[in-house]
């Protein structure tokens, strides 16, 4: 007769080891991420902080920075307006679709990857594009006028 092991107290060391195993990848990935160098990007110093830091950036048309500047620029001369809340949250979106195309799409063209690789990307970095549009116009438009300066302070710092 053969006396059989309960499967949750199998499953658990094996659960376990495998727990332990992707934590020390984690950490020896992110020991080398930190240890990068800068080279892949411009050195940026964050709001508050002395220490500068590695970041990417993104360029868009001229148009665009109008309308950032603009729509920035209304905000801070008149920070109660209760538009500038859809405002902000258009210009997020237009942002928001300019960098996925300069991260990601553009990338597949210069690889020349193939039409039907590069329109179904197309497809998978619109549906992204359209659900944190929708998560990000939510909060966006809810914001005070406190918390629609301080986005706006981050975007200027970006530029």
């Amino acid at each position: 007769m053969t006396t059989r092991t309960p499967a949750s107290k199998t499953a658990k060391p094996a659960a376990s080891a495998a727990t332990k195993t992707a934590k020390t990848p984690a950490k020896t990935v992110t020991k080398t991420a930190a240890k990068a160098p800068a080279e892949a990007g411009t050195t940026r110093v964050s709001p508050g902080s002395t220490k500068a830091e590695p970041s990417l950036r993104f360029h868009h048309s001229k148009a665009l920075r109008a309308r950032s500047d603009a729509v920035l620029s209304a905000l801070e001369k008149s920070p109660t307006d209760a538009r500038h809340g859809a405002a902000v949250a258009d210009l997020v979106a237009a942002l928001v679709e300019a960098g996925m195309d300069y991260y990601f799409l553009r990338a597949l063209q210069l690889a020349k990857v193939g039409f039907i690789k590069e329109q179904s990307a197309r497809l998978g970095v619109s549906g992204a594009t359209q659900l944190i549009n929708s998560v990000c116009r939510k909060f966006i438009v809810s914001m005070d006028a406190t918390q629609l300066q301080a986005v706006a302070a981050h975007m200027r710092s970006l530029a």
